[in-house]
């Protein structure tokens, strides 16, 4: 009895030491994370992201982004899948086909004025594929020789910058073997190591914007490229970042305290804005937020008992001012993990993912284009400045 009682001791003690002393590559940072109110109010479950059409990738899967663009007069659809490949959608004939190869894990998707596809790789850096497929690297390293190391979402302005998120520039993605695990890195640790870059294809410089964030994700371009949008995942968050007029190097929350994780930001041909949540917020990493010892002791548990994404559709539609337009639910969750939304202009919704098998879609009427009077100027900063 005295040896089994011995054993068991032996073993309890171990395992506390491992919880306790076992090296873990995060460096928990102690923050307040905002009270969640959850999906309540404005943000009040729905069932219209339900039973949408799909188009199957097999066997792709992870259509994280999409871009669109006429293609010998014909709109085809294209998106980056998990797999490295981009695809390119035939939405009538439902069919899909290889259209370019980055050997990278391509994420953020938007064409220039020349129909080049800007990439962002979450393992390469910011790449261009011209129209017939060929892949380049545009940058890969900062201006001050820091190497990109998780290029996320991006947005290309009308002069041709391309702005960019770098959502984490402690645990990139390759190394952390994949977008997911990287992303779970940042977000226990949360120390505000991500930026928001931009690179001039004038000049080829590369430089930072905003940094001090965590893990910042989805970029859109505001109209007239006055100001630029950036989802900060890590804080629940949406901001206006300022780049022009007298507002210049302000920063505002557009929105705040979301109920989820924001991903992609995409425009519509309204002048609006798509964003996507990929999973509701976890109570347990907001409730440790201020306790770092605890987030480490949590880093050594398995995956299985870690915090992790749950499945529960949500995309939203706002206006520049925050005003939110059309809100988009699935509670089931059916289709996994919504990125994002592109809106095409051909009567679809074409709904992204991070795991599912398909590209989704919901019918959606086609909206006018934004009205010349509907400048950014007008939109009224509704948070405190922050920089």
């Amino acid at each position: 009895m005295k040896r089994l009682l011995f054993i068991v001791l032996a073993v309890l003690l171990a395992g506390i030491a491992y919880l306790v002393l076992w090296p873990v590559p995060v460096k928990p940072q102690s923050w307040n994370a905002p009270v969640s109110t959850g999906y309540v109010g404005e943000y009040a479950p729905n069932e219209q992201l339900k039973n949408l059409d799909l188009i199957p990738l097999a066997p792709h899967h992870g259509p994280e982004d999409a871009a669109a663009r006429l293609v010998d007069g014909h709109l085809r659809i294209f998106v980056a899948v998990h797999d490295g490949n981009i695809l390119q959608i035939d939405p009538e004939a439902r069919t899909s086909q290889v259209f370019a190869k980055t050997n990278g894990r391509p994420l953020g998707l938007e064409f220039d004025k020349d129909n080049n596809l800007i990439v962002a790789d979450a393992y390469r850096g910011i790449l261009s594929v011209s129209p017939d497929g060929k892949v380049t690297v545009l940058t890969d390293t900062a201006d001050d020789g820091s190497p990109i190391r998780y290029a996320d979402d991006l947005d290309v302005a009308s002069d041709g910058r391309i702005f960019f998120s770098d959502a984490s520039t402690r645990f990139g993605a390759k190394e952390a073997k994949g977008t997911l695990q990287g992303s779970l890195l940042a977000l226990m640790e949360h120390s505000n190591d991500g930026r928001l870059m931009v690179y001039d294809p004038k000049d080829g410089t590369t430089s930072t914007v905003l940094d001090g964030l965590t893990f910042p994700n989805g970029v859109a371009m505001c109209p007239e490229d006055i100001c630029v949008l950036l989802n900060e995942t890590g804080t629940y968050a949406v901001k206006r970042v300022w780049l022009d007029g007298s507002k210049a190097k302000k920063v505002d929350n557009l929105f705040e305290n979301l109920p989820g994780f924001p991903d992609n930001l995409n425009r519509a041909p309204d002048g609006s804005f798509w964003l996507g949540l990929a999973s509701p917020r976890s109570s347990a990493l907001d409730k440790l937020s201020a306790k770092p010892f605890l987030r480490k002791v949590v880093q050594r548990l398995p995956a299985a008992m870690r915090p992790k994404a749950q499945n529960y559709g949500f995309v939203m539609n706002f206006s520049l001012d925050g005003h939110i337009i059309n809100m988009l639910q699935d509670p089931s969750g059916a289709y996994p993990v919504t990125t994002g939304v592109l809106d095409a202009g051909d009567g679809w919704l074409y709904i992204t993912s991070l795991s599912a098998k398909s590209l989704g879609r919901k019918g959606w009427p086609k909206a006018p284009a934004a009205t010349p009077e509907e400048t950014p100027e007008e939109a009224p900063a509704e948070a405190p400045t922050e920089g």
